[in-house]
């Protein structure tokens, strides 16, 4: 699929839940989110049969996300429908990495390929911090089960913010020790259309934007920074997307309707 500006679109990102374990200070308030009503989230036949029309047009890769999608009950089933859909070349997942070490094994024998690890220190307190009580050691664990698992290469994911130098260095000492590739992402304003390019990623190049996303609650987007969304339950599944491809922006602007925790990054 190429859209208006002749970008080849061949990545989908699903957000499979709104719910999250951690509740990191840059994603979500304090005090939690109001939370999608149940009969709101896709189902997984809805999922898996939108990303088949989708690979039937040209999609190859794809990436569940949440909020953190190993909370959402059955999560290795899904992966399971994903994997059985012939043409997906490249079939993900980021997480937090809380509860991959009771999963690792299950997604990888579902057809999981490989994970990407949001962590953005490690260094207990500042984690705890951050995160507003996360445990960095169960991460750590996480890590160990998807280098067991062969859930590789494994990409950690790092939003900067503002961190010292000597914080940073661990973290990048810690990747290069454990054979961990490290992307490091300027923290974005989703009202204000901050963002920038993904060091060590091709995210934020909006030139080379190549995805789409599924929402949990069926809203195709064509663009992170972007209030357009063209819902599957509303529009029929070929017809949100043809939307989707078709009116997505030359570049981002804002996006004033949704929350990185409902969208997934």
């Amino acid at each position: 699929m190429y859209d208006r500006f002749n970008r080849h679109i061949n990545y989908l990102r699903i957000s499979v839940t709104d719910r999250c374990n951690l509740r990191c200070t840059y994603c979500m308030p304090e005090e939690g989110i109001p939370l999608m009503q149940h009969d709101d989230i896709l189902s997984f036949e809805e999922i898996t049969q939108f990303t088949r029309l989708a690979v039937s047009k040209g999609i190859t890769k794809v990436r569940l996300t949440g909020g953190e999608p190993l909370v959402r009950k059955g999560i290795t089933e899904l992966v399971s429908m994903l994997a059985s859909i012939e043409g997906i070349e490249d079939l993900s997942m980021t997480t937090n990495g809380i509860l991959l070490e009771q999963f690792a094994g299950e997604l990888k024998k579902s057809g999981l390929r490989r994970v990407n690890i949001s962590m953005d220190t490690v260094d207990d307190d500042r984690y705890c911090e951050i995160t507003r009580n996360g445990d960095l050691g169960k991460v750590f664990a996480g890590i160990k089960a998807a280098q067991k698992a062969g859930l590789g290469p494994i990409k950690i994911n790092c939003v900067l913010l503002g961190q010292p130098d000597e914080d940073t260095q661990k973290l990048k000492d810690f990747c290069r020790e454990n054979k961990l590739s490290l992307r490091f992402i300027h923290q974005m304003n989703l009202k204000n259309g901050e963002f920038s390019k993904v060091e060590g990623g091709e995210g934020g190049n909006c030139s080379r934007c190549n995805r789409v996303r599924l929402l949990a609650n069926g809203d195709v987007k064509p663009c992170l920074f972007s209030d357009l969304a063209f819902n599957i339950r509303e529009l029929g599944h070929e017809k949100a997307l043809q939307l989707a491809i078709g009116e997505k922006p030359q570049t981002g602007t804002f996006n004033q309707s949704g929350q990185f925790y409902n969208i997934g990054g």
